[in-house]
């Protein structure tokens, strides 16, 4: 089975890339973030065609989380629930699979924008609410995977500079304690779980030639419940959509299970 995550800046746009990678890589799950669109625009019959359900969480311009699926989903949820959030940042759903259910849990975790702002407060209470939620679900869940793009580079070698962004957003102490203290609730970063090339990333900036300089982060993340960590046999980033005209400034990470 495999399981992907692709923050794909504007469905909108970015829909026919999107259809084109399924369509040679046809994952059994992807998580896609930054959708952009309203609930009533979500293209939900191109992805049939294509032989996936979805479901979908949107809003208009801003946010929006998608989980398309090979499987029928169940138990949605949206958003964290208790904690009030006008903004669509997290969908949740279970699929069947032949050894039980599966848990997804996909989220665009809040950017921040700057240390000293209020909406670093609003990042750090939101992944407050975040993990006390997933304490519970993980308790009636054992099976579970959280994936999306979560605005932290967890160590120094998943930034492009880490000397010189230390202490800037996506970097801070505080951030990176929030994503020990979620790995220690009882997930493993999959893509830590192999060895990876050196200076590997999942963001660019469109500015100044990011891509092509390799100036980027690694802010998209797959992690699994520690009763499915023995079950991941491979977990990489796909750069080839970044190098497409208009791409996306992420690329899909893909997760491989053997369920």
């Amino acid at each position: 089975m495999q399981i992907a995550t692709w923050n794909v800046n504007s469905l909108g746009v970015r829909l026919p890339q999107v259809l084109d990678w399924l369509a040679d890589h046809p994952v059994d799950l992807l998580a896609l973030q930054e959708l952009k669109l309203s609930d009533d625009k979500f293209p939900a019959d191109a992805f049939a065609q294509a032989g996936y359900q979805a479901v979908w969480f949107g809003q208009k311009t801003y946010n929006g989380v998608a989980l398309i699926a090979r499987g029928e989903p169940r138990d949605i949820v949206r958003n964290i629930p208790g904690y009030a959030d006008e903004q669509s940042r997290v969908i949740a759903a279970t699929f069947d699979t032949p050894q039980g259910p599966l848990r997804v849990v996909n989220g665009y975790f809040v950017n921040g924008q700057d240390p000293e702002s209020e909406k670093f407060v609003y990042k750090m209470q939101w992944l407050d609410a975040l993990r006390e939620w997933l304490r519970t679900e993980l308790a009636q869940h054992p099976r579970l995977v959280l994936l999306g793009d979560f605005n932290i580079a967890p160590e120094d070698r998943d930034s492009y500079d880490p000397e010189g962004l230390r202490e800037t957003i996506h970097h801070t102490s505080a951030e990176r304690r929030q994503f020990r203290e979620l790995l220690e609730l009882g997930f493993s970063d999959a893509y830590r779980l192999f060895e990876q090339p050196p200076k590997s990333y999942s963001w660019w900036d469109y500015r100044m030639l990011g891509f092509q300089k390799n100036r980027g982060l690694r802010i998209d993340h797959v992690l699994v419940s520690d009763a499915l960590k023995p079950t991941v046999t491979a977990c990489a980033i796909d750069r080839a959509p970044r190098k497409l005209t208009k791409p996306s400034d992420h690329a899909p990470v893909v997760a491989t299970l053997s369920l």
